[in-house]
């Protein structure tokens, strides 16, 4: 469905942030990173959260995401709002239904590229998780790299390994963080359009944090947070909780 679809049906929003906030203690003062965030995304679409180094992106992601908590506020994820949940309870809800890829690609050095990408299949107890793994790296062209650990790999073919075990469950959600922070610009356009490739094969909800316009440009739509606060977003009439958006 399309955004506009998705409103007029009334479906929730599979992400949302409610007047969020973020403070934390450094040498006894409180420093406040996000302040009174609010925002929407649904299902299907491609939201860039856009800002400078320092300006909160990847916190606010890591809130959106349930892998931190926020000081005040609230987030709806997939339906749910998970700030009582527990680290365990949010783990599960994220399970086969969440993917991330991050800047420095979380890969485990120990395993082979195929046994990444099988290990969230595994959490699943998938029975057929080495052959479903093994279709994703042909996929994003590592057919031939199944049994490579990743310090022979080189940083654009990790990233691929990362997209892959970030789609093999199928997610309904994809959180990017930076995804070619650490890649040339060469390989970074390469990735990123198998990312979007990908994420509208599959229809997946794609949230991507990034301080690139023009990589921010490919999305759907755009939010821009400057010092921690929002200061730009799309058609108040399409995020119905941007009269909370502090306007540059």
């Amino acid at each position: 469905m399309t955004r506009t679809e998705n409103l007029l049906s009334g479906t929730p929003p599979i992400v949302q942030a409610r007047h969020l906030a973020k403070q934390v203690a450094f040498h006894g003062q409180l420093l406040h990173i996000l302040n009174d965030i609010s925002f929407e995304c649904q299902s299907g679409e491609t939201l860039a959260i856009l800002g400078k180094s320092g300006s909160g992106k990847s916190t606010l992601l890591g809130l959106l995401a349930g892998l931190d908590n926020p000081s005040q506020g609230e987030v709806m994820l997939l339906g749910q709002s998970i700030n009582a949940l527990g680290e365990d309870a949010r783990a599960r809800l994220r399970a086969g239904r969440v993917g991330f890829v991050f800047q420095n690609f979380q890969l485990l050095d120990m395993l082979t590229a195929l046994e990444n990408v099988m290990l969230p299949l595994g959490l699943q107890q998938h029975k057929a998780a080495e052959a479903v793994a093994t279709e994703w790296l042909q996929k994003v062209g590592l057919g031939d790299r199944l049994h490579q650990l990743p310090a022979s790999l080189s940083g654009g073919e990790q990233q691929r390994v990362a997209l892959a075990r970030a789609f093999v469950t199928r997610p309904e959600i994809l959180f990017a963080d930076e995804p070619t922070g650490n890649l040339d610009s060469e390989t970074g356009d390469t990735i990123i359009r198998l990312l979007f490739e990908l994420q509208k094969e599959h229809h997946t909800t794609l949230v991507i944090v990034t301080h690139d316009d023009q990589l921010a440009s490919q999305c759907q739509r755009q939010i821009r947070l400057e010092k921690g606060r929002l200061v730009s977003q799309p058609s108040p009439q399409a995020d119905t909780l941007s009269d909370t958006a502090t306007l540059a």
